[in-house]
């Protein structure tokens, strides 16, 4: 089996997809994207692919290797999520070839299932606790929010107040049992990092992500470990090397690491089993498409430390299309009593729409950042 071409796909709302191809007819699907730098991504998948095109697809531990390893400078969110969609779809083809699921590949499933939340409000929080209120109804037994706006190094009680508020509301609208994640987004400089946690520990949050910037976390590292509420980050962390520090630092409860953007199935298997030897939870990032939740999933099915898994369903930035627009048969995330079925198809067990994708690309996006700013006019973290 040969590798005969790898096609990207920019598609609505601020996604990229790759197809790689065999001389076979079997088809891998992979999701290379970093929000707001998709079409650089998809620069580097075309890069990656002079090395790929002609080589047998399912030495994936050997194509990562050399993907990861022969442009000698290495890393980052670019080269590791563009590396990450072409993992994912190597390992599709290879489930696909074989018959089996991704997940048998890595040892065979030890759940069926996994819990997932529900995102309620945007960047700017409002209306939450009707918000969540509904996703309970529908079914969710966890939530998540983003926490505060912008915040100076050193802000005003309003601020922190308002954040209390938010989520007071909250958790009087979905009862103690429902858990409630609060994202602070990496907005928040340490000197109100140590407020905003105190202020929300009665509050027994599920967790609360990005408190701080991974690159500030010394900074902060006894606050951190003391608090009561779990500490969940990652998002922007794309190795296991760019992990090691914060597992060793004692730092994070739970992990998050992104399919789509720390070097895929390969990496993030590996991410997992470090984590486990800390003791520290895997709660993998993605406010993505089908394919890196796919992608996401066959990881949760073999990794015992698997605790909650993310999904856009429904997310504020999914506005011109949703998850589920892209699969042939959405069922294959149902969603039922706030948890979701592990796929049990073939390679990711997803089928994509490739007329639909088609459709999509040739209108495309051009997704960018917000760009916030303080009153005073100074830049405003996102």
């Amino acid at each position: 089996m040969k590798i005969t071409s790898i096609t990207t796909y920019q598609v609505p709302p601020r996604w990229c997809f790759v197809k790689v191809e065999t001389d076979t007819g079997v088809i891998g699907w992979g999701e290379p994207v970093l929000e707001g730098r998709a079409a650089t991504v998809a620069a580097a998948v075309e890069e990656l692919s002079d090395y790929l095109i002609g080589k047998d697809p399912r030495l994936i531990e050997d194509h990562w290797t050399v993907m990861y390893r022969s442009g000698f400078y290495r890393g980052g969110g670019i080269h590791m999520s563009a590396l990450a969609g072409l993992d994912q779809a190597l390992w599709d083809i290879k489930g696909k070839a074989l018959g089996v699921p991704v997940h048998e590949l890595l040892g065979g499933k030890l759940r069926d299932s996994i819990k997932v939340y529900s995102w309620i409000g945007g960047d700017r929080p409002g209306e939450t606790a009707a918000q969540a209120k509904a996703a309970v109804e529908r079914g969710f037994t966890a939530v998540k929010m983003n926490g505060p706006e912008e915040l100076q190094f050193i802000d005003t009680r309003d601020k922190v107040e308002k954040v209390v508020h938010n989520v007071a509301e909250i958790r009087e609208a979905v009862g103690e049992n429902v858990g409630i994640g609060v994202d602070f987004h990496g907005r928040v400089h340490r000197p109100m990092a140590r407020v905003l946690l105190k202020a929300l520990e009665p509050y027994n949050l599920m967790f609360v992500e990005e408190p701080v910037l991974s690159e500030h976390v010394d900074g902060v590292a006894d606050v951190l470990r003391n608090s009561s509420t779990p500490i969940a980050l990652g998002e922007r962390l794309y190795s296991r090397w760019d992990f090691k520090h914060i597992l060793e630092s004692g730092v994070a409860d739970i992990i998050q690491p992104d399919l789509s953007h720390a070097g895929g199935i390969t990496e993030v298997r590996k991410i997992a089993a470090m984590a486990e030897t800390y003791d520290v939870a895997l709660a993998p990032h993605c406010p993505l498409g089908p394919i890196a939740l796919a992608a996401c999933l066959a990881v949760d099915a073999v990794a015992y430390n698997a605790v909650i898994q993310e999904q856009s369903l429904g997310i504020h930035y999914n506005k011109s299309n949703d998850l589920l627009d892209y699969v042939t048969d959405a069922s294959v995330f149902d969603y039922a009593d706030g948890m979701v079925k592990i796929p049990s198809g073939p390679g990711l067990g997803v089928e994509i729409n490739e007329e639909y994708v088609k459709e999509r690309a040739a209108e495309g996006h051009r997704w960018r950042n917000p760009v916030w700013r303080h009153t005073d006019g100074s830049f405003a973290e996102w």
